[in-house]
């Protein structure tokens, strides 16, 4: 059976009076909500209020890309470039496996994990890289293009070439280019004795180290040419890659070393530090005509420490 409670008139009446004083505070505060600028609600505990920022965010980052592409349009029109270079991907977040090209092994390469030696780097990009060898000509100039183009490069260093200016290539390095070595007076390496091997690699590391802070971990062998000699020393002295080249860019023309004569995704493209002493042209005309070609093939140009 049910339980009723019964309630008395007084009860009843403070009751009564109670939701009327509530009605009528209702009342008051929606004319007042009428009359003044409603007071901002705060988000319940563990809420998050909506924000305006990612909008902007993004509409701030399509601002920079804009502003970016026509920066580069505008410095290639000023350098001479019959197009802009085009943008490269970004960094794969998995690194390929390089491995040293088949037929540039040499023996215990896999036992006795020794840098590979390599001239393509694996990827489906339609992208190359630019390395550039030894430190000859020191030309403002080309600093400049290669900064306003912000085209990526990586330089392969012999220290009796830039010991005169060692200044020159810290401003490339503080520009984001990674330095490399390419052994102390370049010499042809397998005629020389493993000891004279370690000495030509292994003291080009501590130069790097104390001119330019780190001790590379990528080194390019002179003229290509090594033996297992030259991967032992190199790998004792902490460098892991030997990257070479599958093509070569001069002032005047072009070199390939395959047989059909065209470039491959992921190909590593070499140059050398060179000016008119010694090549009909500057660094500029140089980077000029690579430039110019890789575009044309839909190519373009990525950093090679973001693939190793």
């Amino acid at each position: 059976m049910r339980l009723v409670v019964q309630t008395d008139k007084k009860t009843a009446y403070r009751r009564f009076g109670a939701r009327t004083a509530l009605a009528a505070l209702t009342v008051a505060a929606l004319a007042a909500g009428c009359s003044r600028p409603a007071e901002p609600v705060r988000p319940a505990q563990g809420q998050q209020r909506l924000q305006a920022p990612p909008a902007r965010a993004l509409d701030s980052y399509a601002t920079r890309l804009r502003a970016s592409a026509a920066a580069r349009t505008a410095a290639a029109k000023r350098w001479g470039l019959r197009q802009v270079p085009l943008t490269p991907p970004a960094p794969p977040a998995v690194k390929p496996r390089i491995t040293a090209r088949a037929g540039f092994e040499v023996a215990h390469q896999e036992d006795w994990d020794l840098p590979p030696v390599f001239t393509t780097v694996p990827t489906k990009d339609k992208i190359v890289f630019l390395t550039i060898d030894d430190g000859a000509d020191k030309d403002p100039e080309f600093l400049r293009m290669m900064s306003e183009l912000r085209i990526p490069y990586t330089a392969f260093l012999s220290d009796y070439l830039i010991k005169d200016d060692y200044g020159y290539f810290r401003k490339m390095r503080d520009a984001g280019v990674t330095l490399n070595n390419h052994t102390l007076h370049h010499p042809y390496l397998p005629g020389l004795s493993p000891e004279d091997q370690h000495h030509e690699i292994c003291d080009m590391q501590d130069i790097m180290a104390r001119q330019f802070g780190r001790r590379p971990t990528v080194m390019r062998f002179p003229y290509g040419n090594y033996n297992q000699d030259s991967l032992v020393a190199a790998k004792s002295c902490g460098i892991k890659y030997a990257p070479i080249w599958n093509e070569e860019v001069y002032v005047d023309h072009w070199e390939f070393r395959e047989d059909d004569q065209r470039m491959r995704r992921g190909d590593i493209v070499l140059t050398h530090f060179r000016g008119r002493a010694e090549w009909n042209g500057t660094m500029a005309d140089d980077m000029r005509r690579f430039l110019d070609y890789v575009t044309a093939q839909g190519f373009a140009v990525a950093r090679l420490e973001d693939y190793l």
